[in-house]
């Protein structure tokens, strides 16, 4: 069966919705590894100053928008699908395409969830001072610190997940052209 829509003889695409909530995920991702990452370091080296502070409020609340901008992505493709794979996807690919997807779904939901619990436990709820995040567990600062280190590895681990859709993408782009990369493209 042919996976191309007849109209333009390419592959059938996602929808607005999903292509919008896709990039607006992959860019807070691509920005809050590297900045929790800095804020750990930089809290660590400055014994917390008002500047890691604001990191960590930041880094909260972009953590907290992935969380409903991830929960929101999944409702959208429960709800209208994914298109057909491309036919020139070899099984291998498919069958990593799927687990690497899988793993990117599963940890965009459970990282910042391990986040907020982590934060709720310590408690650190407060986000620049104007508002405090509902919390989800009672303090308990020994058990914050395990699931924040969990939170941590578990953000690197989707850091790597990511480079490895990033660098899949980037092959179909340029080496096998066969326009799986532009089902996602935001642009037409």
């Amino acid at each position: 069966m042919p996976v191309f829509d007849e109209s333009s003889a390419v592959p059938a695409r996602y929808g607005f919705t999903a292509r919008l909530l896709h990039w607006m995920v992959a860019i807070f991702v691509v920005c809050l590894i590297p900045l929790g990452l800095y804020m750990v370091a930089r809290g660590e080296a400055t014994n917390f100053d008002a500047l890691t502070g604001s990191l960590y409020s930041l880094h909260k609340l972009l953590g907290f928008l992935v969380l409903w901008l991830i929960v929101l992505r999944v409702l959208v493709r429960l709800r209208r699908g994914a298109p057909p794979p491309v036919v020139t996807l070899t099984p291998v690919e498919r069958l990593v395409s799927g687990a690497v997807h899988a793993g990117l779904y599963l940890l965009l939901l459970v990282v910042p969830l391990l986040g907020w619990a982590g934060v709720s436990a310590y408690p650190a709820l407060d986000v620049f001072g104007l508002f405090n995040l509902p919390a989800i567990l009672p303090p308990d600062e020994p058990l914050a610190n395990r699931i924040l280190g969990l939170h941590g590895l578990l953000a690197q681990l989707l850091g790597l997940l990511a480079l490895l859709h990033i660098a899949a993408a980037l092959f179909h782009r340029f080496v096998k052209r066969d326009g799986v990369m532009r089902r996602m493209w935001p642009l037409n």
